[in-house]
């Protein structure tokens, strides 16, 4: 049994800094993060996150500092261009979000202009990133999720006042990003931690495994998350803990999740879910954090 990785005291205020995900993700783990913050060590050289998603973990610890090389990945090719965007052309990106802003609230029928837009196949980088994140704001329930061909396919959301455009929030993941001289790649796991070694901090968050046979929810790109993967994503975590590397793992608390750790010291919380389609299904979620370093 791998004994946790030291406790640390951290003091982490996002929201002085402005540092929070800027599009709502299925799996964020904003609601986890005093329990992961812990186990992230006080000087971090090389940061490897291959399952991104909303990137809470990563602005958790750049509130803390931002004085090592991140490595960022994720399968969702729209989201690590939209990641790129804000790292290298927030501002003009800010300009176009305030211009879909002032059209969507000046819509007679906003469900019409979120349709128009879900159809919408921009032509540039910028538009890619900024329709992202508009249809992030304003669909329901704030999810991604794609069909089989790769294509958006929330439904409107109905908000009064969806937060469409957050300046601040921009420009501080944009500075984060070069201050960390982030490299995006959108690839699979395994090849983005192929160069992982000692000393090498490293967080896997994949796709949950799902509690129950009707609770999946995994398409976040198309192919899903299966049950193999997940018993690759395993042996690829004791791989990386005998190359030398800290790894912290993330994941619902299932009977087959339990089995597939039982080699490393496990840790269970309970949080809150920020994505369900019934408000009582938010709260009270049990998950598990996994903590390898090397022997």
């Amino acid at each position: 049994m791998l004994q946790a990785v030291e406790e640390t005291q951290l003091s982490v205020d996002s929201s002085k800094q402005h540092l929070s995900p800027f599009v709502k993700w299925a799996g964020g783990k904003t609601s986890l993060l005093p329990h992961l913050i812990p186990h992230v060590p006080l000087h971090l050289t090389e940061y490897y996150e291959p399952f991104l998603g909303g990137g809470a973990l990563f602005f958790g610890i750049c509130a803390r500092t931002t004085s090592f090389r991140a490595h960022l990945s994720d399968t969702n090719e729209e989201l690590i261009a939209a990641y790129r965007v804000i790292k290298e052309s927030p501002e003009e990106l800010i300009r176009l979000l305030s211009r879909l802003k002032a059209e969507y609230e000046s819509a007679v029928d906003k469900g019409a202009y979120f349709y128009q837009k879900r159809d919408w196949r921009p032509l540039d980088r910028i538009e890619a990133a900024a329709r992202l994140i508009f249809l992030n704001k304003t669909c329901y329930n704030g999810l991604y999720r794609v069909n089989s061909k790769g294509e958006f396919n929330v439904p409107f959301g109905r908000y009064k006042n969806p937060r469409i455009l957050n300046s601040d929030v921009i420009r501080a993941a944009s500075h984060v990003l070069e201050n960390t001289k982030a490299e995006l790649r959108s690839i699979d796991y395994k090849d983005a931690l192929a160069p992982c070694g000692k000393a090498d901090f490293i967080y896997l968050d994949p796709p949950y495994q799902p509690p129950t046979k009707t609770s999946s929810f995994t398409d976040y790109t198309p192919g899903g998350f299966s049950e193999k993967d997940q018993k690759e994503l395993a042996e690829e975590f004791g791989k990386l803990v005998d190359r030398g590397c800290t790894v912290v793992l993330s994941n619902s608390e299932t009977s087959l999740t339990r089995h597939l750790y039982d080699d490393f010291e496990i840790r269970k919380v309970t949080v809150n879910r920020p994505i369900n389609s019934v408000g009582a299904g938010r709260t009270g979620y049990k998950e598990l954090i996994v903590l390898g370093r090397p022997r």
